[in-house]
């Protein structure tokens, strides 16, 4: 059952003045970067409002996600003199909802924010379940806190604002929750192709298993780990080529580390062969992901990874698709050896 401070939307306006007609502000900013200014701000309100809201405007990117940018929306919102009563709408993708939130979150020590996703990503993962947080030393999210947002409206029409490299990466996090959680799910996506998806049923289903998840353990003590499968070393992977000529989107660098993560799975007998070559392939050919280098760096991050303890890197493993298993101890040589079978499948 999605929560009820979730809501699909067909009519976004409406449904921000149902909103607004129950919930007194003094003062409301919104969130945007470049992006989402010019194609979803207009879906939101017409030119005559603009007044009646403070844009808060960052540059897009997860580069961007940082203190630097949280502070210069910090001085614009005292500059502007928004009290605890205010309110902040993160119209965007991961990086506006984690930073917005996060942002909303530490200011006079928290005030009222609402989440709009406009890329799937946010749509079925960043938006939902209450963690926030910025990236620091160029390591994933490693400054945050935990807060749900007042409400989340979610519009599938902002999908046809993404590229198709955009709505790719969206899609590994769908991946994702039909792994740790729906067997059947996965079988029924491993042949569909993207654009004959429903994608608000679709959406509904990747929310449902997260809220179910988030509602048992919200701040992560331990079911709601299950949610990281692929991000131990994908996160590892993305942070290692943030500052690479070649970056990768969020959703292509976890889609990397859940065929890694499945590997291992199958190494440590968790996972059958067949299984893991099911999801190599539904990943490989949506994704049609490139090799990587850099293994030392990969591993160096994957030790700053915040499910790990007294510096053992512990990830996600795959019973069987559909179950999972968290808190997995893992050595260095399996993450080399998930990585060089990844590099050798493609």
């Amino acid at each position: 059952m999605v929560p009820s401070k979730i809501l699909f939307v067909n009519n976004i306006k409406s449904a921000l003045a149902d909103f607004f007609s129950s919930n007194n502000y003094t003062k409301i900013g919104i969130l945007v970067d470049e992006n989402t200014e010019k194609l979803c701000l207009p879906s939101i309100m017409n030119n005559n409002e603009h007044s009646d809201f403070l844009i808060l405007k960052i540059k897009s990117g997860e580069k961007n996600k940082n203190i630097n940018s949280c502070i210069k929306i910090w001085d614009k919102l005292t500059y502007n003199k928004f009290d605890r009563n205010s309110l902040i709408i993160n119209l965007g993708g991961g990086v506006i909802t984690d930073m917005g939130g996060f942002i909303a979150a530490t200011y006079k020590r928290g005030i009222d924010f609402i989440n709009i996703p406009t890329t799937l990503l946010a749509q079925v993962d960043a938006s939902v379940g209450g963690k926030l947080g910025i990236d620091f030393n160029s390591y994933k999210n490693q400054i945050g806190v935990f807060k749900e947002s007042k409400f989340t409206f979610i519009d599938t029409k902002f999908l046809l604002t993404l590229s198709k490299r955009e709505l790719n990466s969206g899609y590994a996090e769908i991946i994702k929750h039909c792994l740790i959680k729906d067997k059947s799910k996965f079988n029924e996506i491993y042949n569909q192709k993207l654009d004959k998806n429903n994608w608000e049923n679709i959406i509904k289903h990747s929310v449902d298993i997260k809220s179910i998840i988030v509602k048992s353990d919200l701040k992560e003590n331990g079911l709601r780990k299950i949610l990281n499968f692929g991000h131990t070393i994908g996160h590892a992977i993305e942070s290692t080529y943030m500052n690479k000529e070649k970056k990768l989107l969020h959703g292509e660098a976890i889609a990397i580390g859940m065929i890694c993560e499945s590997y291992i799975s199958y190494k440590v007998k968790k996972l059958k062969f067949d299984e893991l070559k099911k999801i190599s392939n539904i990943i490989i050919k949506i994704f049609n992901p490139k090799k990587v280098d850099f293994f030392e760096e990969i591993i160096e991050k994957s030790y700053q990874d915040k499910k790990n303890i007294n510096n053992k890197i512990k990830i996600c493993v795959l019973n069987e698709i559909g179950k999972c298993k968290y808190d997995y101890e893992i050595n260095e040589n399996l993450i080399v050896k998930s990585l060089e079978y990844y590099n050798k499948i493609l």
